[in-house]
């Protein structure tokens, strides 16, 4: 490479710079509220002891290989068959990250006559699967049913002849809101469309037993449901659920599945053993909404703000400037909050996003707050 094609890369950078958005990679460090290590899990002991029994019965660290060779280990089997039972869906399958289970599905499923409908606050990794997919997509307006229904129709009377398709998260992740995922049941059913939802920042957390907001709805045929295990579960990759000849498809279809290396059968083992525990830990689902409700009033209430709809608090303070200052004073401070700018959200909508796991107590929380006003108190809007 020539200096003038590294200097083309430092000027892309220094721009960044400018702008208040470039990324640097940053240690671990303080009180925990950037994971969404929600639950605690990613310590969980129990887990740890079904990793360690795996090792010590001679289960591989390396897969060897995508699935369709010789990557296929019984526990990624054994998993996909428990997770089918778990979540009540017909059949599920095992990925490596929810990234590549959203390129998966709408880069592999929608045909060239379909329409894609989805949030326009849905997750990048879902962006990036429309973009690299056969079918027309639209985006509609935040958590807005009405929306979604009328693109539909508005195309069939154009003569859209496909299958439309309505694809949206559960809960949003960087607002922390929840999606009407009954009215997109119902809208789906109306007009025979599929229905994807991402349950990423849900699953384990909300839900009966942790099974997500769409728990009363898995086993439907017009469903397919994501389950990231790396936020709630404590552990790594995701599982998407939905009728057998739907996950034939993605085997066959779902490009990053068909040429990606199977993730390790340990960490099959560990999402196994994360979905067991799941079901066992309503104590701690419990201490989350305590946690929540404690942050409404020592952190929300003293700043004006609504009280958090989930474990999620965005704090938006739309300049993107202003948003990192505020962050570095209280990663200072001590407490790992992180800020997010654009494009992770819409240009003016630099925020904040406060996680609340259980890796902090209510005392670092009320912390928080005070450490919050007085960060906020310097950087004036």
């Amino acid at each position: 490479m020539t200096m003038d094609g590294q200097r083309s890369f430092q000027d892309q950078l220094e721009a960044l710079e400018r702008r208040s958005r470039l990324r640097r990679l940053m240690p671990r460090k303080g009180h925990d509220f950037a994971s969404n290590d929600y639950l605690g899990l990613a310590h969980d002991p129990v887990i740890a002891a079904a990793v360690a029994k795996a090792i010590a019965r001679d289960v591989p660290v390396g897969s060897g290989g995508s699935r369709l060779l010789r990557g296929n280990a019984p526990e990624h089997e054994a998993l996909e068959a428990f997770a089918a039972v778990t979540f009540g869906s017909e059949a599920a399958l095992f990925l490596s990250t929810g990234y590549a289970a959203n390129i998966a599905i709408l880069a592999g499923l929608p045909g060239p006559d379909d329409l894609v409908v989805a949030d326009a606050l849905i997750h990048a990794s879902a962006h990036d699967g429309m973009k690299l997919g056969r079918a027309r997509t639209v985006l509609a307006a935040h958590n807005d049913p009405q929306a979604f229904d009328d693109t539909i129709r508005a195309w069939r009377r154009e003569g859209g002849r496909g299958r439309a398709w309505i694809v949206s998260e559960t809960l949003y992740s960087m607002d922390g809101d929840r999606a009407p995922v009954d009215d997109l049941a119902t809208i789906a059913a109306q007009h025979e469309a599929m229905l994807v939802l991402d349950e990423a920042h849900a699953t384990a957390v909300h839900g009966p037993g942790g099974r997500g907001f769409s728990a009363t709805l898995e086993g439907r045929p017009d469903l397919i449901v994501l389950h990231t295990c790396g936020k709630g579960l404590g552990v790594e990759g995701a599982l998407v659920t939905a009728a057998r000849p739907v996950i034939d498809l993605l085997v066959n279809r779902g490009r990053s599945f068909v040429f990606s290396t199977a993730p390790s059968p340990l960490m099959a083992v560990a999402v196994q053993a994360a979905l067991l525990r799941m079901g066992e830990v309503d104590d701690r689902r419990g201490r989350l909404a305590a946690l929540i409700d404690h942050a409404a009033r020592h952190v929300c209430a003293p700043l004006d703000l609504p009280p958090p709809e989930s474990q999620i608090l965005p704090l938006v303070l739309r300049d993107d400037g202003r948003t990192m200052r505020v962050a570095a004073a209280l990663q200072a401070a001590g407490f790992d909050v992180r800020g997010i700018r654009p494009p992770t959200v819409p240009r003016g909508t630099a925020r904040l996003r406060i996680s609340l796991t259980l890796n902090v107590d209510e005392a670092v929380v009320s912390a928080l707050g005070d450490a919050l006003r007085t960060a906020l108190e310097a950087e004036p809007a």
